[in-house]
């Protein structure tokens, strides 16, 4: 396969971890519509560190070992929905300044620490330990992937259409583009319909509030049952 169609495919699966709706965008929209873009591309500069070591680890093997220490990944679970609990706190402070005429003078508007908050969170964030439990891990593997077979219905005629060398830096070069690509882009966009419509940064504080906390709640919930069932 072509070095162009497997760098192509390598920003896809970025972006299939980087764009679905999720705790980490809610980070980094909260940043962008109240602090800038600047503070929204810090944020999700912040869980692209977390990937690159999660790379890292990956490729010492110590993500299998957690992967294999099921009592470990609870914990993870449960420490990763009390962080963004307590970042649903953090951001529903900035939504209420946000709504206040004199938001872009409060300090909790101003002032923000995206970065650590982002990375603290994507370490943690069971989401991105799984996708670098089974994915991640498959892409650090030398061999093939036929990225088309899987497909329900049409993979059958599509088989070894499309093949991609995995374990190859070409691959892996472009999964980190794709990852740039969404926390650089994302975060503008966001910026700039704040810019545009003042109600966007208020709504999307509170949006992004309203899922940290559901998230958070919800991974809680899945740790405290998991402890329950020992």
């Amino acid at each position: 396969m072509n070095t162009v169609a497997t760098l192509a495919v390598g920003a896809v699966f970025g972006l299939a971890l980087a764009a679905p709706p999720g705790p980490m965008n809610a980070v980094i929209a909260e940043e962008a519509v109240l602090r800038g873009w600047t503070a929204g591309t810090r944020a999700g500069l912040g869980a692209a560190t977390a990937d690159f070591l999660f790379f890292v680890l990956a490729y010492l093997g110590v993500v299998s070992f957690v992967q294999s220490v099921p009592r470990l990944q609870t914990a993870m679970v449960a420490v990763g929905g009390c962080l963004m609990c307590y970042f649903a706190v953090g951001a529903a402070r900035g939504a209420r300044a946000s709504f206040r005429p004199t938001a872009g003078e409060d300090p909790m508007v101003e002032e923000g620490k995206g970065y650590r908050k982002a990375l603290v969170l994507a370490l943690t964030n069971p989401f991105q330990v799984l996708f670098w439990l089974t994915v991640g891990v498959g892409m650090l593997r030398p061999g093939e992937l036929d990225v088309l077979a899987p497909l329900p219905l049409v993979g059958d005629d599509l088989a070894g259409s499309l093949v991609v060398a995995t374990g190859s830096p070409t691959l892996l070069g472009g999964f980190f583009l794709g990852v740039l690509g969404w926390v650089t882009l994302f975060p503008a966009s966001l910026a700039a319909a704040e810019k545009r419509v003042q109600t966007v940064g208020p709504v999307v504080a509170v949006a992004s509030a309203v899922v940290l906390g559901g998230f958070g709640v919800y991974f809680l919930f899945d740790a405290a049952t998991t402890v329950l069932a020992w």
